[in-house]
């Protein structure tokens, strides 16, 4: 059974560098569309935010994570 808190990617400590998330972009935001990538640094400071805690993906991508995958 998957703990559902642990794949919230509105609280901070749920991510860390080099985990597999789907983000959203500003661009994206109207439609919501994703895109898929590793985290490679983490820039939301605060430990939770209601839209999503913003990162930057290894390919340089900034948005905020809406889904989490385990590996």
């Amino acid at each position: 059974m998957i703990d559902e808190s642990m794949q919230d990617g509105r609280v901070r400590r749920n991510i860390r560098v080099g985990l597999a998330v789907a983000i959203v972009l500003k661009k994206d935001q109207p439609t919501g569309a994703l895109t898929w990538g590793r985290v490679a640094e983490i820039l939301t400071n605060s430990s939770t935010h209601p839209h999503g805690i913003k990162v930057r993906l290894t390919d340089g991508s900034v948005g905020r994570v809406q889904q989490i995958y385990d590996e």
